[in-house]
């Protein structure tokens, strides 16, 4: 087997853009037929660093950090929805639905890494929050999806309790954003070209096709 192409993906659990650009990166790759010609490695970006552990109402953070009218919030709403549900994926939105802390769900994400599992944990975490209203800071959350997806909770939980492990994650947080990286998702390939954005499948098809034959001819 020739080499993969290798796709880093920084974002955030909570960013519903990124669940949207991986499910289209996703159907690209699917209908390219090309799922064993590519890796996909999960990188960390805290949409929200300084969240406290209970969290604020989604509607008030928005508003807050980006300035958005209740108006703007809705339209966006129905727009990720729709997006969504084009990619069979539910996005429920709800009046009491707050923004959380991630740093711990990141620490999993690397942790299931090492299993082979991290896109099947990134998605379980993505769902647990957007389609089924579960609290991703929250431990027991978080050990019920590791058992969802077949890893160790007990072993998982204890790297988020683990100091050094704390630390080597700030310390891949910082490497991307000293890459110039600010907002999320951004998709890296061969960690030479990048894209962000949760782009159009057509255009994942495009580049991928390109990025491939390139590999090819080289």
């Amino acid at each position: 087997m020739e080499n993969k192409l290798k796709i880093d993906i920084v974002s955030d659990v909570v960013c519903p853009w990124c669940t949207i650009g991986y499910k289209r990166l996703e159907k690209a790759i699917s209908e390219l037929g090309i799922e064993e010609q590519v890796e996909i490695e999960w990188q960390p970006f805290e949409l929200n660093p300084n969240m406290p552990a209970e969290g604020q109402n989604v509607n008030e953070h928005i508003t807050e950090k980006y300035g958005s009218t209740t108006e703007q919030q809705n339209q966006s709403k129905i727009m990720m929805t729709k997006a969504g549900a084009e990619l069979y994926f539910k996005f429920d939105y709800f009046d009491e639905m707050r923004m959380v802390n991630t740093f711990d769900a990141h620490i999993l994400l690397e942790y299931a890494k090492e299993f082979g599992k991290q896109t099947e944990l990134k998605m379980a975490l993505t769902k647990a929050f957007f389609s089924d209203r579960k609290d991703v800071s929250k431990k027991e959350v978080l050990k019920e999806i590791l058992l969802e997806v077949g890893l160790n909770a007990e072993d998982a939980l204890a790297k988020i309790e683990d100091k050094e492990t704390r630390a080597e994650l700030r310390k891949t947080q910082d490497y991307w954003k000293s890459m110039g990286i600010n907002s999320v998702p951004t998709i890296i390939f061969n960690r030479k070209s990048a894209i962000t954005g949760a782009q159009p499948v057509e255009t994942f098809k495009q580049v991928l096709t390109d990025l491939l034959s390139e590999q090819q001819a080289s």
